[in-house]
């Protein structure tokens, strides 16, 4: 017998490879709703496996051929709408319903008092009126509270039948009993809300909203298996999707997904790429000019050797090249300055930052504490990606200054407010062991203890490019002198020469301070005059920016910081 190369050939007829999801393909967006409600919770929500097919967006022609189609399923069932629509027909069900209701109120005997307030609730037909003479008819065995409960269930059913008439158009000749009405009411129901869910899931092939359980009452067993052989292959595309997108199944809960680093780091970028969009339309651009010169990054470009130029920047495959255009088949081969070409260069200076994030009280009003943690992840992921040699740290401001860790700003919130007193003057001797933070109130504003923290977290930094990022929403509320902290409200005169003391240290170290001011309810002219002052200090700037758009310029301005220096 001939042998056949390549074995057996099967022909594949239920779906078409090429039709499903490239593994290459950029993954749908799992992550960011996610990242979103921790920013404004302080915690990270596990997605379940609903939630997480929910978040995916697939072309419905994806899963076309990969179980039973979903013309045929919503076939059957407005099939089976229309033979029940055709079989009954609905007014004297109304009748019955009505002739039940009244029977059932002449059997209620209530003591004078009550009855007026009954024949009220049976003319309005208001079941919380029903409910209220239930509660007092007392005793829930008494024939009376046996009977009002009657009467609210005729009540309930005539309701639910007038609401089937008006919602379906009968046109058969069959009557029905009211049981059988309602269940007819009950069928039509789930028939209309299984077509909704087939609608939705032939627009996004999400099979994991149609209710299985539901639809094996209308549909095939056979249809059904299928049905959920597709809605299998579609959860095991959401896991790999995931996979991909740094979500992976959390060990102590069987239906959870959790959040990774790889996670993080996709938010940042989406962070970054939703930024800098915004930004592409303005003049200036995002492309910035490369410094030519003697420099420390070495780039793709080259020029002719000049003078003075370093030859470890030579480009020799080039060079070697263009000597043996000049000179041929020419032994040995001889080197002239104009066959040399090295490598352009540009200047890498390091930049050292210091982002105070406000966490006082007052940062929880119109939710300006997500605008500031979503500014400093955008922050992160900008150095983490595009200037790995710069030194940036994140300090929380409140009563207290604390330095804390990038994985840990998700956590952030805003202090409780503690004390509502319109006047208020207290001072904590913080050097005494009986006294811990924690008996502190939390929810006053320390610029001074913040960029205290900051200039010792700069002042040893390698690079002459220091700055602070302070944002806050108003006026300092606290300092310390010395051990002693003081929490002044309304902001005092004390509290502000303490910050301006910090602020011209600040200045003696090269520091300087940014301040990007965000709107407040409270906020007032004396807050904009002490930003500008404290920025001026520095030879600082002050930026007025709604909350949303914080990420946007704390970013944009770090990046123009950053050309100004190169340049």
């Amino acid at each position: 017998m001939e042998r056949r190369l390549g074995g057996v050939i099967h022909a594949y007829q239920k779906y078409d490879p090429t039709k499903f999801p490239s593994p290459t393909q950029p993954p749908p967006d799992l992550v960011s709703s996610a990242f979103e409600q921790a920013l404004m919770y302080g915690n990270y929500h596990e997605l379940t496996e609903e939630e997480l097919a929910r978040a995916i967006r697939l072309d419905a022609s994806q899963m076309a051929g990969l179980g039973p189609s979903l013309d045929m399923l919503r076939a059957i069932l407005e099939e089976r709408k229309r033979k029940i629509l055709e079989t009954y027909e609905c007014d004297s069900v109304q009748k019955k319903a009505r002739r039940a209701f009244q029977q059932s109120t002449k059997e209620v005997r209530l003591p004078k008092e009550l009855d007026k307030f009954f024949r009220r609730a049976v003319a309005q037909e208001q079941p919380y009126l029903l409910e209220s003479l239930w509660y007092q008819a007392g005793d829930d065995n008494s024939p009376n509270a046996r009977n009002l409960l009657k009467v609210t269930q005729r009540m309930s059913d005539k309701h639910n039948i007038e609401e089937l008439a008006s919602k379906y158009h009968f046109t058969g000749i069959e009557s029905m009993s009211i049981t059988k009405a309602l269940e007819v009411k009950e069928e039509l129901e789930k028939i209309d809300e299984l077509l909704k869910q087939l609608e939705e899931a032939e627009k996004t092939a999400q099979i994991a909203i149609i209710d299985m359980e539901m639809l094996s009452e209308f549909a095939q067993p056979g249809d059904m298996q299928q049905l959920e052989e597709m809605r299998r292959n579609l959860e095991n595309l959401a896991r790999e999707q995931a996979e991909r997108q740094g979500l992976e199944k959390d060990p102590n809960n069987k239906g959870g997904f959790r959040l990774t680093p790889k996670a993080y780091k996709i938010f940042q970028g989406r962070l970054l790429e939703r930024i800098f969009s915004q930004l592409a339309p303005s003049r200036s651009g995002r492309h910035q000019g490369d410094v030519v010169g003697e420099g420390a990054v070495e780039l793709q470009q080259t020029k002719p050797y000049e003078f003075g130029d370093s030859v470890a920047n030579m480009d020799l495959p080039q060079t070697i090249i263009n000597a043996l255009l000049r000179h041929g088949d020419e032994r040995p081969l001889r080197l002239h300055g104009d066959d040399i070409v090295v490598h352009k260069t540009r200047n890498h200076p390091k930049c050292a930052t210091c982002v105070i994030m406000d966490m006082s009280g007052s940062m929880r009003y119109d939710g300006q504490y997500i605008n500031v943690k979503r500014m400093a992840l955008a922050m992160q992921g900008l150095i983490q990606s595009e200037y790995p040699g710069d030194f940036l740290r994140f300090i929380e401001m409140y009563t207290f200054a604390k330095l804390i860790s990038p994985g840990e700003i998700i956590e952030l919130m805003p202090k409780q407010v503690t004390i509502h007193d319109p006047w208020v003057r207290l001072k904590a001797d913080m050097s005494d062991n009986e006294i811990s933070e924690q008996q502190v109130h939390p929810h006053f504003t320390n610029i001074q203890h913040s960029l205290k923290l900051a200039r010792q977290n700069l002042v040893n930094s390698d690079t002459p490019n220091r700055q602070i990022v302070l944002i806050t929403d108003g006026l300092p509320t606290a300092h310390f002198e010395d051990e002693w902290l003081y929490m002044l409200y309304p902001p005092d005169p004390m509290t502000e020469q303490a910050t301006m003391r910090e602020a011209r240290l600040c200045q003696k170290e090269g520091i300087t301070i940014n301040i990007f001011l965000v709107p407040s309810w409270s906020q007032s002219e004396e807050d904009i005059r002490f930003a500008y002052r404290l920025a001026e200090t520095t030879k600082g700037r002050v930026f007025f920016t709604s909350g949303r758009d914080l990420d946007r310029f704390v970013v944009w301005d770090y990046v123009q910081n950053r050309r100004d220096i190169i340049s």
